[in-house]
């Protein structure tokens, strides 16, 4: 028997571009209120290590376009990596829709390149997003989600969290942690009826990828995007790239499985396969 996620309460980190962006998308279309909560939301003082990376983050355009989508949507600033902002966030979404039933920890940044020239901040900025902001938001929302008849947590993880990819260790090793924690919480949570999953992107057309991880000479964001189709096209076995609305649709199946819990959900078009 599925959940409906109808007038259910969800805080999705980093879902004001890419793929959170698509995660807030369904849960809303499938009546769920969702608090945006993002490092790019205005009104908080800027993430100093923001413009650190080769590919843009969220603006307020971006956020602008979520939110003419509908009433059931609010935003709030958030760090990760930020105890005070995590609880800030939790309480924001308290404050605005008087519940928080789902949490997803989509929050996330990549960097690539051999380890013997790896930048030691960067490594550190990788787990500190991708691992520890899982803990810091899942600590600051845990005692609404036990507070829920059917608490949820759902981890981006991605399958790079179960096979090693050359170059990027920082990234891989975060993704393998995320699905690490996803299985911990999944037993320690299981009592408070609180389901803990997983969702394992693939190649998905967003910023990291054209920007940063899609090996290009191309000079416009067009050539990159029709590089990355005939990249996909050979490399997929479904012959098509993921989108942000694939992640969402998964997003919303493992929201309503009332009895899934401790999965790590490849979204891959079959690339990733076990």
């Amino acid at each position: 028997m599925s959940l409906s996620i109808s007038g259910k309460v969800a805080l999705v980190t980093g879902g004001a571009r890419g793929i959170g962006a698509g995660i807030v998308e369904r849960l809303s279309e499938a009546g769920a209120q969702v608090m945006i909560a993002d490092i790019g939301v205005p009104g908080s003082p800027a993430d100093a290590t923001a413009d650190a990376w080769r590919y843009a983050l969220a603006d307020d355009a971006d956020l602008q376009r979520i939110l003419s989508r509908g009433n059931n949507l609010a935003a709030t600033h958030l760090d990760v990596t930020n105890p005070a902002s995590c609880a800030a966030a939790v309480a924001t979404t308290m404050d605005k829709f008087g519940q928080l039933d789902i949490l997803i920890n989509n929050a996330g940044v990549v960097d690539s390149g051999p380890v013997e020239h790896f930048d030691e901040a960067a490594w550190d900025r990788i787990f500190a997003v991708n691992a520890k902001g899982i803990y810091l938001m899942t600590q600051a929302a845990l005692p609404h989600l036990r507070a829920a008849a059917q608490g949820c947590i759902i981890n981006t993880a991605s399958i790079a969290g179960k096979k090693g990819y050359a170059n990027m260790s920082a990234y891989c090793g975060s993704k393998f942690a995320a699905i690490g924690i996803t299985q911990a919480l999944s037993a320690e949570l299981a009592g408070d009826n609180i389901r803990v999953n997983a969702i394992c992107p693939g190649m998905v057309g967003t910023a990291m990828w054209l920007d940063h991880l899609l090996p290009t000479n191309a000079t416009s964001s067009r050539q990159r995007e029709e590089e990355f189709q005939t990249s996909m096209q050979a490399t997929i076995p479904l012959g098509r790239p993921q989108t942000a609305q694939d992640m969402g649709d998964a997003v919303v199946y493992l929201a309503s499985a009332e009895n899934i819990t401790g999965i790590a959900l490849s979204v891959a078009g079959g690339f990733e396969m076990n």
